[in-house]
């Protein structure tokens, strides 16, 4: 904090927020695999199938890049300025008040004005801040790995499709494929928020194939 009083404290990857950009992007594959029909499709249709899943994925990847980094800039800017009303602040209370209400409640609730009063008079000691907040490498690194995670976790579902000739066999092992990682996502869920595993990650099967069926019948 000394070197860079607006670093951000994003992390890029947050497990609750990865494993929703995961999900996320299985379903928006799913919907281009699951309106393919069976008894119909050729050789084209699977072919056009397959450029527009992973081209919609490869959208939304670079989306979801974008947003990550307006994350980032969002979060250094509420820093720098909560850095700036702190150092500004002439009445010593009112700065206590301002450090106690940028912290965890649990965190702020335990401090004392004494310690409050500490940090205060460290941050005063801090070299000045930058006019504007900017994005690190770090930040733009961060974006890079969002990408690739959203847009690559569309290859599985897509892969027996490139392989394999019969439409039928590719689309029960991808669907396969997709329940497994549906429920994986789901079990790594239900640690995060300390639930049963197994539960959620049924869940989650059953909540995925809901909101792709959704997605086809409203035309996604």
């Amino acid at each position: 904090m000394i070197d860079e009083p607006v670093k951000s404290t994003k992390r890029v990857l947050d497990p609750n927020e990865r494993i929703s950009e995961v999900l996320f992007g299985l379903i928006m594959v799913l919907t281009f695999t699951g309106s393919l029909s069976v008894a119909d499709a050729g050789r084209d249709d699977v072919t056009a199938m397959l450029i527009g899943a992973l081209g919609c994925n490869l959208a939304w990847g670079i989306i979801d890049g974008v947003l990550y980094l307006m994350g980032c800039l969002a979060e250094k800017g509420r820093s720098l300025t909560m850095f700036r009303t702190v150092r500004a602040a002439t009445n010593p209370r009112k700065a206590q008040q301002l450090i106690a209400e940028s912290l965890p409640s649990v965190i702020a609730s335990i401090l004392q004005p004494s310690e409050l009063e500490s940090m205060h008079q460290r941050l005063q000691k801090l070299s000045e801040p930058p006019p504007v907040a900017r994005l690190s490498r770090e930040d733009w690194r961060g974006a890079i790995s969002v990408f690739f995670l959203v847009f690559i976790s569309t290859f599985p579902v897509t892969v027996p499709f490139m392989f394999l000739d019969k439409v039928l066999l590719a689309m029960r092992i991808s669907n396969a494929i997709a329940i497994a990682m549906l429920f994986m996502a789901g079990f790594a869920y239900g640690r995060c928020i300390d639930r049963r595993p197994w539960l959620v990650g049924v869940s989650m099967v059953i909540l995925g194939g809901i909101l792709v069926g959704m997605t086809i019948a409203l035309g996604g």
